[in-house]
């Protein structure tokens, strides 16, 4: 019988991704006949987080309440599912808000959540954590692209094997705010250039929800392989990028807060894709949140006892 707060028997995990651009509530169960997640609940809100730290430095008032009040409906969503473990991030806006400190410690006091502010290679490293079990060729050479509103998170993978992380602060929300100087795109293109200097045959797994808007919106595709062209990205973006963010919304049937942020990460995505010479984007539907349940799951497992040891009584603290 599973031991009520027990978290190494935990069934039921959840994680809240707290982006530039959005947030989200990811609730997974874990099936115990496949060994698989099944997914309970996605829940997106568009904070838009970003377009304040990167204006004005920090949190307004507003978005500051806002954010409160989200995490208070997460924390009711997460007792409705019977969330059993939990694990709070948050990314490039909040690693950058002046007043990111002291606004996590007020949601903590109001809403019993704790926001850890991940770095941008931890944050590479967990959208990373669980690429593999998605891809039919796990041997290849990828280079996976998570593109936030912050930043553009990169992880390395030479046959399989994990070589490097790196975070850039090139982000949608960073782009649209002008706060990426030509500067930025010169440092980004050089430093990918050098790490992949040594390996051929290189394609992009693509994260993020723009990358699989991009992706459904693209006629010319692998669908079996969910693979994206480079020369149909072109095309879309070429499509895309003259019209406003309200006739997006009405051609292509986007939301507003999909709209203005789609051209600015595309041009990341293509920007990769020229440096390094890809062909296409594999598009597996997985992400930050997805990685932080798989990563919570495998820490929970690593700390089980094992049934064939002799059990030993917790010293007291």
């Amino acid at each position: 019988m599973k031991k009520k707060n027990d978290p190494t028997q935990a069934t039921v995990y959840a994680a809240i991704d707290i982006g530039s651009n959005a947030a989200r509530l990811l609730i997974k169960k874990r099936n115990n006949k496949t060994n698989l997640f099944d997914k309970r609940l996605l829940l997106r809100v568009p904070l838009r987080l970003g377009f304040d730290v990167f204006s004005i430095g920090k949190l307004s008032a507003k978005k500051e309440e806002n954010l409160t009040r989200l995490m208070k409906t997460y924390r009711q969503l997460m007792k409705i599912y019977d969330v059993e473990c939990f694990r709070a991030c948050a990314t490039s806006a909040m690693r950058d808000a002046l007043n990111g400190p002291d606004i996590i410690k007020s949601i903590k006091k109001k809403t019993g959540i704790q926001i850890e502010i991940i770095s941008g290679q931890e944050e590479a490293q967990i959208v990373y954590s669980n690429h593999m079990e998605c891809m039919e060729d796990r041997n290849g050479n990828y280079m996976y692209v998570d593109v936030g509103g912050g930043s553009t998170e990169i992880n390395l993978l030479i046959s399989g094997k994990l070589v490097c992380s790196r975070s850039f602060n090139i982000g949608t929300v960073r782009i649209l705010s002008g706060k990426v100087d030509d500067g930025a795109w010169i440092r980004l293109k050089n430093e990918i250039t050098e790490l992949t200097k040594e390996y051929q045959n290189i394609n992009i797994i693509g994260s993020g929800g723009n990358i699989n808007k991009l992706y459904r919106l693209t006629e010319k595709k692998n669908k079996k392989k969910k693979r994206l062209p480079i020369s149909s990205l072109r095309m879309l973006y070429d499509e895309l990028a003259p019209l406003t963010p309200e006739e997006r919304c009405e051609q292509f049937d986007m939301k507003p807060d999909r709209a203005d942020v789609i051209i600015p990460a595309a041009k990341i995505f293509l920007t990769i894709a020229e440096t390094i010479n890809a062909s296409y984007i594999h598009v597996p539907v997985i992400g930050l949140a997805d990685g932080i349940i798989d990563m919570l799951y495998a820490k929970n497992q690593a700390s089980a006892p094992d049934p064939e040891e002799p059990k030993k009584k917790c010293k007291d603290k």
